[in-house]
């Protein structure tokens, strides 16, 4: 199978926040790669900007550290780097006042496709909205990428779509979240919506629950200061995990246009129900050998935090389809093993004909976001050899890896694929306004209350699945959550 390379228009893309760390491990260095493929116009340009004083060799050379330290070195030769490195270019700009701003404008080419891309700290981007209007850089055809967090909580979220609204139209907004990017996410709709097989199970008939996990072997690092004021609600369920769960629970749209797939994704948050404490399960990670010393408290230096860095939901859908089966949601740091997996378990058959055969298994569609993307169908079949009708469970096994050969294993990376669509101006895999709203509208009780509660997270042990409470989440409905493994 050859995977296709279909060229951009040529376009000039601003990255604000281009020495940061964003840019130099996945922005910058994807774009090298759709520069190697042959995605990006040898017309184009990409503009760095930051606070940072440096030329544009320095810049340059900055970028070439960084592709040296990202980029596998069998994807990467002199010459090809020689050539992007001349792509580039370099302003130093002050955010908050007027230093940088002239001499940016100059550089900006009215008839290509205008592309800026806030790789900065939220508090900045009315800001950089402002400027690029306030300096007549930004037409009235570009486009601004914004990185998560969109808020921390409800009215923050508002007043941040307000102040982006104020200077872009919705639809030049592309609020930017990696995992609608990545290619099984992508192949979930191809699968869900171009095959027969599966549409007409993908109900409360037919599904027993799904699970949605997320897992990290990985603490908070240096982002304690952050994290420890978000927590694993905030930073991982209110925008990955809810955004895979309308994947699996939206209905066709009547075509795949960006804004009939984010309606559709819309009705699904508006359908969940609120989560009742019973539903919810916090956890924070003691300190352990495992995965690394140090306890949550110790990682974000506040010994009396009560901020979760795991967190297991149920979660129902009040419409037709989802009437009955539970989501299950999970997410968090210093855990077994770093997956990304949604497992749709189907229902046992009414009625065996082989008797209550000890070990039967569920069919179950895994859908496997990291790592090595794929998706398996876990079937029943008959256990080879004689001796009568025994059965054994056995995967239907599609490795991107291995069944696109070459292709498969060089598939683009998320921010890639995002940033393409960006300048193609197809907002599919973006996230709106007010679908952001809609999904804090739903988060904000369940925070609330907790908060009100004054609970305290359950420890658990590095290394672990996490707090054993967890597990009571499923077992008191006759479930088990699935085994975390790389």
């Amino acid at each position: 199978m050859v995977s296709r390379v279909i060229p951009v228009d040529p376009f000039d893309l601003v990255i604000f926040g281009a020495t940061g760390d964003l840019a130099r491990r996945k922005i910058l260095p994807g774009l090298y790669r759709r520069f190697v493929a042959g995605q990006i116009p040898e017309t184009s340009r990409i503009i760095g900007s930051a606070r940072t004083e440096m030329d544009d060799p320095g810049f340059r050379a900055f970028v070439a550290e960084a592709i040296a330290e990202f980029i596998d070195a069998k994807k990467r030769d002199a010459e090809s780097i020689t050539r992007f490195l001349d792509h580039l270019r370099y302003v130093a700009v002050d955010a908050k006042g007027d230093n940088g701003w002239p001499e940016l404008a100059a550089l900006i080419r009215t008839d290509v496709v205008q592309a800026y891309y806030f790789s900065v700290a939220p508090s900045l981007f009315g800001d950089l909205a402002e400027r690029l209007h306030r300096h007549g850089i930004a037409t009235p055809e570009a486009r601004i990428v914004v990185e998560k967090p969109f808020g921390r909580d409800l009215e923050t979220a508002k007043a941040l779509n307000a102040t982006l609204a104020a200077h872009f139209a919705e639809s030049q907004i592309y609020r930017i979240d990696h995992y609608l990017g990545k290619e099984t996410v992508q192949n979930l709709m191809a699968v869900r919506f171009a095959n027969i097989l599966f549409e007409p199970l993908w109900n409360a008939r037919h599904v027993d629950h799904v699970q949605i996990t997320v897992s990290e072997t990985v603490g908070v690092g240096g982002r304690g200061a952050y994290y420890d004021k978000s927590g694993a609600m905030r930073d991982m369920v209110q925008n990955h995990l809810m955004q895979l769960l309308c994947l699996i629970a939206m209905e066709a749209p009547y075509r795949f246009d960006p804004d009939a797939v984010r309606d559709e994704k819309l009705k699904v948050i508006h359908a969940l129900q609120p989560v009742v404490p019973e539903d919810i399960v916090r956890g924070q990670y003691r300190a352990g050998t495992r995965n690394g010393g140090g306890s949550y408290a110790e990682d974000v230096d506040h010994r009396d935090s009560r901020t979760e860095s795991y967190i297991a939901l149920k979660v129902d859908i009040a419409n037709w389809r989802w009437k009955g089966t539970p989501f299950y949601l999970r997410t968090g740091k210093k855990l077994r093993a770093r997956a990304s997996e949604i497992a749709v378990v189907f229902k046992e058959v009414p009625h065996s004909i082989f008797g209550d055969e000890e070990g039967w298994r569920e069919n179950v569609l895994a859908i496997r976001l990291q790592p090595n993307e794929g998706m398996t169908l876990s079937v029943m079949i008959k256990e080879p050899g004689p001796g009568g009708m025994r059965l054994t469970e056995v995967p239907l096994d599609m490795s991107f890896a291995e069944a696109l050969g070459e292709d498969g294993a060089d598939i683009p990376d998320a921010y890639e694929r995002l940033i393409m669509d960006v300048i193609r101006g197809n907002q599919t895999l973006f996230m709106r306004g007010d679908e952001v709203e809609a999904a804090w509208a739903w988060t904000d009780p369940i925070i609330a209350a907790w908060e009100a509660r004054g609970d305290r997270p359950k420890g658990y042990d590095p290394g672990s699945s996490g707090p054993e409470d967890a597990l009571m989440l499923l077992h008191r409905d006759g479930r088990r959550w699935r085994e975390m493994r790389e």
